[in-house]
């Protein structure tokens, strides 16, 4: 099929996704016959490292064959904490509020550092990180924890060591999402949020982080599907749509001249408003660069068949998309080389990948990030006598935000906790837990030394409350230990110690279950503020 340098250039500007972990006959189509320059990966195309690899390079091989004058860019959502893609075999590194509690910024530029390294053995050349949100509102149900705490001066540092870490280790770094998603009460996912702060409250706090981070040189910037009064005056017109935010905010008065890509456009706030491909046009019209269409191959058909007939028709002008097309291509030139893939033998990993050294790095980051909020009359450490019996009690874990992974809601806080003190039951309840599994809970609770109690992002009203506070009734040695949200403590008041994790990966819950010991010593401090409990 030959296309023409219109239709390539548009093939540029797309970044799709797919199902599977080896390249689908769609995908290969899309490459070949529309010249689609950007692939997204999620856990869905995840195997072992070594099938990553295989797949990016699998990838790349057919976009070579395709004649694409670069190779792919391939980017993931590997932000570590909650939101990461990579698997078996890499290291589970922290995320951001874990990162934000050390207190010490060059804990990010190690982190971003590692991530980045990890990335680009697989074949990964662009990391959606860092998240440049300040998240200042304890309600917020996107951003929480993957921000690095709730003021602007804490994001800009933190986010500034992982944007050098990062491109340290060769990979495309990108800052999101603009101009800022800390302060909303909706996600952008299942609907369309509003942020109606002055444009000088704006500029003192959510974009301060973006314009610090840009001085720095940022490499790509994504687009928040979220509506902004104070500088789109078009009644619920998201960021992404918006030339007032990509071209004459961003663009004009920031000066960026970095690519802008958008969110996925099958988030809710497009897909069910505007639509996913009229969306695609707008954006581009606005000033974005490259279109994110994740998910469905019919969306992802539409998408490039629309805004060629935009650019067709005039309404896409072709210096708007030839000034597209150029940013992405330098962004290419300075990052991707056909040296760097092994398009004639099998690729193989080093011994670095996933190390021993990578996992010892991130041991002491935890150390240092997970929080002892409370420990009110030294309840703990917790003895290590054999015969103290202990309850460990939490709920099923069902991922909080639609950005998480669902291969990583497994549990591991009881067995953590059971590895080290053999005299210990676990239960897990429901979520929420049901009066009935409260109330048998509570009818033994006082049979033990202490009950340690898993909590998962709690929310006013939630039965995770009366179930800590039925257990307090019957046990004066009771422990919480958040394990994604460090709020969950404004519910909490009465509870005699409290620890905050910030996540609930493998070595946090490992790092949280020898300090209830007294194994390790914990420093971290909270990065955000807890709310009184009346309002929260």
């Amino acid at each position: 099929m030959n296309l023409s340098e219109t239709e390539k250039k548009i093939g540029q500007l797309m970044v799709f996704g797919f199902k599977g972990k080896t390249p689908t006959p769609e995908i290969k189509k899309l490459i070949h016959e529309h010249h689609v320059g950007g692939i997204i990966l999620f856990g869905r195309n995840i195997g072992t490292p070594n099938e990553v690899l295989q797949l990016t390079t699998d990838l790349q091989r057919i976009a070579k064959d395709a004649g694409h004058e670069k190779p792919l860019l391939i980017c993931i959502d590997q932000e570590n904490g909650v939101v990461r893609r990579l698997g078996e075999g890499s290291t589970v590194l922290p995320g951001q509020m874990l990162l934000g509690a050390t207190g010490r910024s060059e804990n990010a530029y190690i982190t971003g550092l590692l991530t980045g390294k990890e990335l680009k053995e697989l074949g990964v050349n662009w990391n959606l990180a860092p998240v440049l949100d300040v998240n200042n509102n304890p309600k917020n149900p996107v951003i929480g924890v993957r921000s690095y705490g709730e003021t602007p001066e804490m994001v800009s540092e933190f986010g500034k060591q992982a944007v050098q870490g990062m491109q340290d280790a060769g990979i495309i770094t990108t800052l999101k999402h603009f101009p800022g998603h800390g302060d909303t009460s909706v996600d952008s996912h299942l609907d369309l949020p509003t942020i109606s702060h002055d444009l000088e409250r704006l500029e003192n706090i959510e974009l301060k982080p973006f314009m610090e981070c840009m001085e720095q040189g940022a490499d790509t910037i994504m687009s928040a599907h979220v509506y902004f009064p104070a500088i789109e005056e078009r009644e619920n017109v998201p960021a992404t749509l918006s030339k007032k935010v990509i071209t004459d905010l961003l663009r004009t008065k920031l000066g960026f001249n970095g690519v802008v890509t958008t969110d996925c456009m099958e988030m809710n706030a497009i897909s069910e408003t505007i639509g996913t491909a009229e969306g695609a046009v707008e954006a581009i019209k606005a000033g974005v660069d490259l279109i994110m269409v994740s998910h469905l191959q019919s969306r992802q058909y539409e998408t490039i068949d629309l805004i060629a007939k935009a650019v067709d028709s005039g309404e896409i002008s072709m210096e708007i998309l030839n000034s597209a097309y150029q940013r992405v291509m330098e962004l290419k030139n300075k990052y991707l080389t056909w040296e760097d893939i092994p398009l004639h033998e099998a690729p193989k990993l080093s011994s670095d990948f996933g190390s021993k050294f990578h996992e010892s790095e991130a041991y002491e980051i935890y150390k240092q990030g997970i929080t002892m909020v409370k420990n009110k009359n030294d309840i703990l450490p917790l003895s290590t006598v054999e015969s103290d019996r202990l309850l460990v009690v939490y709920p099923q874990n069902s991922y909080a935000m639609q950005v998480e992974d669902k291969r990583y809601s497994t549990f591991s806080l009881g067995k953590a906790i059971k590895d080290i003190h053999q005299n210990t039951d676990i239960l897990e309840l429901s979520n929420p837990p049901t009066k009935d599994e409260i109330d048998h809970v509570a009818s033994f609770a006082n049979d033990y030394e202490a009950v340690i109690v898993g909590t998962l992002t709690v929310k006013h009203e939630d039965a995770q409350v009366k179930l800590v506070q039925e257990i307090v009734r019957k046990n004066d040695s009771v422990i919480v230990v958040a394990t994604r949200s460090p709020y969950d403590i404004a519910y909490l008041p009465e509870v005699p110690a409290y620890l905050a994790t910030y996540e609930f990966t493998h070595p946090a819950l490992i790092t949280v279950a020898n300090a209830l010991f007294g194994k390790v010593k914990v420093k971290g401090k909270l990065p955000v503020t807890l709310p009184k409990r009346r309002g929260v």
